[in-house]
């Protein structure tokens, strides 16, 4: 199926690797105009030569800038200024306590997982309807909708976004501005080494049973692949979704217990 978003120019924040990084590349394969965006200049090159060598003839830019910082949102913005996509990342705070969490923790959380999303939202959304096309998809996370008081920083934070990017989607969507969050859960990344690793150290497991016990709380009995997050966000970006808005997408192998 051909999306219909070749050519179109495309901001995907903290890209230079994992989730974001699947979303550049599902992206570039449609044929779109890829900004790719991380911290380390040279993450972010290695990060840009992998889609090139997946992707024949992919159009892409690094922008090398910290979210959490205006110099690094206004960097991303002069160089996409007439972005049709717009894809929102950010690594989520680390998982603790309620009684660990100070003022400046909260703060912290809120500058990384919930602000700069809003801000660089509000910077193309202009344009996005000027041009009566836009995409915006924000990666969060299925604490959203199913907390855990360990993830409270992260599950605040970006509910947060959720509430805001609800309520501007309404206003929105006769534009054909769509807003849809994607809500992931154990993809295979370096996020799930980690805490394969933290199990290893912490009861002398092997890697094998970290990951299989991580991996056997998801109903599919396995971990998510990245490249299936990263064409699910395609397809949101596409053409044919144009009438998906305003909603929250689980990606988690079935685990979800609710009903809506």
């Amino acid at each position: 199926m051909k999306l219909g978003i070749e050519g179109r120019r495309a901001i995907v924040c903290a890209s230079s690797r994992g989730l974001g990084l699947a979303c550049a590349t599902s992206l570039a394969r449609e044929g779109a105009i890829v900004h790719l965006n991380g911290r380390d200049h040279a993450r972010l090159e290695a990060a840009a030569e992998l889609i090139r060598a997946e992707v024949a003839g992919a159009q892409l830019h690094c922008v090398q800038g910290d979210l959490t910082t205006q110099q690094g949102r206004a960097a991303l913005v002069e160089a996409c200024p007439d972005a049709d996509i717009l894809v929102n990342n950010n690594a989520g705070p680390e998982p603790g306590k309620l009684e660990d969490w100070d003022h400046a923790a909260w703060l912290s959380a809120f500058e990384a997982n919930m602000i700069p999303a809003i801000l660089l939202i509000r910077a193309v959304l202009p344009g996005m309807r000027a041009r009566q096309f836009g995409r915006i998809v924000n990666i969060t996370s299925a604490m959203v909708k199913s907390p855990r008081s360990f993830m409270g920083l992260s599950t605040a934070a970006r509910a947060g976004l959720t509430a805001v990017c609800k309520a501007i989607s309404k206003d929105v969507a006769r534009d054909n501005v769509t807003i849809n969050n994607m809500l992931p859960e154990r993809f295979d990344t370096g996020r799930q080494e980690y805490l394969a690793q933290k199990a290893m150290a912490e009861r002398g497991i092997t890697r094998d049973a970290a990951r299989r016990e991580i991996s056997d709380t998801i109903a599919a009995r396995r971990f998510g692949q990245p490249h299936e997050f990263g064409d699910t966000c395609a397809y949101l970006c596409s053409v044919q979704a144009s009438f998906i808005s305003g909603q929250n997408l689980q990606l988690d192998g079935g685990s979800y217990d609710g009903l809506v």
